[in-house]
């Protein structure tokens, strides 16, 4: 077949498309306006931060939404990182007898030694901080051999790291996750 000769045929009419409004950024739902967490956010966190396992009806019916809409929000707040929801273990209880802060200092790029000290799998939390030390490390070890291994072949191994102090816990005080949301 041959193409056909369309040259005496007038131009096709120019199609102008009228433009759509563009549909604002969807509501995730646990933000106001200026990006900040809403009322209702904050007191769903709060709940969870009494509660972690309280019941979507009980989060619901005490900040005034559906359950649907509060299981929505709980999911968004899990999504975005702004909670975690997990089971906080008393350390002896399950074996781990000896936890200690170690307070860092660096020589060199604090961001790389902190990067690394976060791998080290006894370390609970890594800080980077201001003052004495550039980092403290919360460290939850079985016994003070365990301690004195994770110390000595593991941290102090760590290019970057300059000193150590350490300071063992005799006993916890006060272990607390209800700080709110202000």
């Amino acid at each position: 077949m041959s193409q056909r000769d369309t040259s005496h045929l007038p131009p096709a009419p120019t199609v102008h498309r009228v433009p759509t409004a563009v549909a604002p950024a969807a509501d995730n739902g646990i933000r106001d306006a200026s990006g900040r967490l809403d009322e209702r956010s904050k007191r769903i966190i709060e709940q969870l931060q009494q509660d972690g396992r309280r019941s979507y009806a009980a989060i619901a019916r005490a900040v005034g939404l559906s359950e649907a809409a509060t299981r929505l929000r709980v999911q968004r707040l899990l999504d975005e990182g702004v909670v975690q929801i997990v089971a906080v273990t008393r350390a002896e209880a399950i074996g781990f007898r000896r936890q200690a802060l170690l307070g860092v200092r660096v020589e060199g790029d604090v961001r790389t030694v902190a990067a690394k000290l976060g791998a080290v799998p006894e370390a609970e939390y890594v800080v980077v901080c201001a003052g004495q030390y550039d980092l403290l490390v919360e460290l939850v070890c079985e016994d003070d051999e365990h301690l004195i291994r994770v110390i000595n072949d593991g941290v102090r191994a760590i290019p970057g790291v300059r000193s150590t102090e350490t300071f063992v816990y005799l006993r916890l005080e006060k272990e607390n996750y209800q700080w709110g949301t202000r």
